[in-house]
């Protein structure tokens, strides 16, 4: 009998997310199909205060998050209505939603500091707050078709959601080179960076819920039905190229990284053109903040990313990129955003320290 077959009435429901308690297992299903299972500040409360519920509830041992979609797991955070809301503020007609943010990042806390097992099943995309549901817990299964992504730069953002902290202690440089061009990775290469930590065919996914709400240790669970030597087969991209992205984005400014890789191009590695291809579509602004995020992150608790973060993202959500990269990307889909500034030359460095300064409120996570 699948999980769901034993579902009774400990069953809680917010629009695009369901909560049930079956047997020792306190199970999440997203449910949002329509919008790739986009989060939104509703289904980012009801998470949080669930998860809060089962951690003092002794019947739950252990939580598990799905999709209930084949395609996505979960694309991110849902960008068109925070640009609804934030171009709405820029009028006059109401705050900046850095609510949303707030209970992101709040989510994403908790989750990391969860004394109960936390198991992501994650098939399909999984991209920004997708990631911060899946990375930040402790086990994460890999379905064959994860497609995992931090494409903010492209939209006028910044990497967020934690990943200022689990970026930069991925293997190498991988992180940096991930959050500059936005890059998807498939399982292979999240197995081989430690994004994931097993690997199943989602045909598992059944058993492995099963055997949590009977309440099998979690260890014990994807000892047998997940298969890491299976995904380890799979030839990981990343892990051929690693010695020459590790040379390329070990610079700390990012005229040096793009002079490298543009030579490197030049030299016929294919990797390096994608990259400067990638990063020339992105927000010069946003370019520069992140690659500072991917430094100071390195020495940064996971806390203490999460409020850089959100002093990154209060700034950046009164400026003109997020909406023009949104508008580009997203609303009109005429992939052709007009930054300000528009180049890296035109970007005064001194500029971006105030992206990381104090914020007069800053973000609380308890």
């Amino acid at each position: 009998m699948s999980a769901d077959g034993r579902i009774g009435r400990d069953r809680m429901t917010t629009p695009g997310i369901r909560f049930d308690r079956v047997g020792r297992l306190g199970l999440v299903t997203l449910d949002r199909p329509e919008a790739l299972n986009a989060l939104t500040r509703t289904m980012f409360d009801a998470f949080s205060q669930t998860l809060g519920a089962w951690e003092r509830d002794e019947r739950v041992l252990h939580v598990a998050v799905r999709s209930s979609s084949p395609k996505a797991f979960c694309s991110g955070g849902d960008i068109r209505m925070l640009y609804n809301e934030g171009l709405a503020a820029k009028r006059g007609e109401g705050p900046l939603p850095l609510s949303l943010f707030e209970a992101e990042y709040r989510l994403n806390h908790r989750i990391r500091t969860y004394p109960k097992p936390y198991l992501a099943l994650v098939d399909g995309i999984a991209m920004g707050g997708g990631a911060g549901i899946s990375i930040n817990g402790r086990y994460r299964v890999a379905g064959p078709n994860i497609r995992f992504a931090m494409p903010e730069v492209a939209i006028g953002l910044v990497p967020d959601i934690g990943s200022s902290h689990f970026l930069p202690r991925l293997p190498g440089e991988i992180g940096t080179y991930l959050a500059l061009t936005g890059t998807r990775i498939g399982r292979a290469d999240c197995l081989y960076c430690g994004l994931s930590t097993h690997a199943a065919d989602p045909a598992r996914f059944d058993a492995i819920l099963d055997a949590l709400a009977g309440g099998e240790a979690a260890e014990a669970v994807l000892a047998r039905h997940a298969d890491t030597s299976e995904g380890e087969a799979e030839p990981a991209p990343l892990a051929a190229e690693r010695d020459r992205i590790d040379t390329a984005f070990a610079h700390d400014d990012l005229a040096s990284i793009l002079s490298h890789l543009e030579f490197a191009g030049f030299e016929g590695w294919s990797l390096a053109g994608e990259a400067v291809q990638a990063m020339s579509r992105a927000s010069p602004t946003s370019l520069l903040i992140t690659l500072r995020q991917m430094r100071e992150g390195r020495m940064l608790s996971h806390a203490d990313c999460l409020r850089m973060e959100y002093r990154i993202v209060a700034r950046l959500l009164g400026e003109h990129d997020f909406y023009e990269g949104v508008r580009a990307q997203i609303v009109d889909k005429d992939r052709n955003p007009a930054w300000r500034p528009a180049s890296l030359a035109q970007v005064d460095p001194g500029t971006i320290d105030r992206y990381f300064a104090p914020l007069d409120r800053e973000l609380t996570l308890s």
